[in-house]
């Protein structure tokens, strides 16, 4: 039987392939959730897909997901956390900014992370204590910067600020730092993971936008935690840095 990480990776190999296939496709079926935000056929489609072979590998298993909520199996303290396409407004405009995020989460931590981006052919994957990688193998590692005057900050944009009534703080951040970019969903953690920058954060966001992320900047060196401070993937919103950074960074957003 495959161990867990060799069964995330082969997961998001089929979602690759589903979303692949439809993106930019004419004929492409978009819905409008509940809460107005789009759903494709093809996030429908890799989650079904991946809830199917994670029933059949993994049937003690308990999951949750963005389409199809939550699955539970009896007495389960292990849980798969599935975002079939993140950043679906990105897919449906055809920008190639998006991924399956796939985590297993066993009691009160993520142990194993995948993060795949096939249209920016990127994959990085995680497992609890041994690192955070690339799937060209490379580990990965966050910035030394310790400065804000220093540090490059990626947000997802204005607009999910103003919803929450919080755009000030985020600006004041910004403008605490050397550069700002609106690059926002996984790949603005993945930056920061890499290194590439050293603070990006979420106003709104749900667990399985969140879960993957934080395993692999953590893995990287990096610190992890909701707005208000706190180690989880689940508080709503999120904030990810360098570590050095982050109680400055943080002090600046709470104020």
């Amino acid at each position: 039987m495959a161990d867990d990480l060799e069964l995330a990776l082969e997961l998001v190999d089929v979602a690759d392939a589903i979303t692949l296939e439809r993106f930019g496709a004419a004929d492409l079926v978009v819905e409008a959730k509940p809460d107005l935000t789009p759903v494709t056929e093809a996030d429908r489609a890799v989650e079904h897909a991946l809830r199917e072979r994670l029933g059949a590998a993994r049937p003690q298993d308990s999951m949750v997901g963005e389409e199809f909520g939550v699955s539970t199996a009896p007495d389960s303290e292990r849980r798969w956390i599935i975002d079939p396409i993140d950043g679906t407004k990105s897919y449906v405009r055809k920008i190639p900014i998006w991924a399956t995020l796939l985590a297993l989460q066993e009691g009160p931590e993520i142990t194993v992370a995948v993060v795949s981006a096939p249209a920016l052919a990127r994959r990085w994957w995680a497992r609890r204590g041994t690192g955070a990688f690339t799937d060209d193998g490379r580990r990965i590692g966050v910035s030394a910067v310790s400065e804000l005057a220093d540090a490059q900050l990626l947000w997802g944009g204005i607009e999910d600020w103003d919803a929450v009534g919080r755009p000030d703080a985020v600006l004041e951040l910004a403008r605490s730092c050397w550069r700002s970019r609106g690059i926002g969903d996984f790949w603005q953690y993945m930056l920061v993971a890499e290194g590439a920058a050293e603070v990006a954060l979420d106003p709104v966001v749900s667990v399985w936008d969140l879960a993957a992320p934080m395993l692999i900047v953590e893995e990287a060196g990096g610190r992890f935690t909701d707005l208000s401070g706190r180690r989880t993937p689940d508080g709503g919103d999120a904030i990810a840095t360098n570590g050095v950074l982050h109680d400055a960074a943080l002090a600046v957003v709470r104020r």
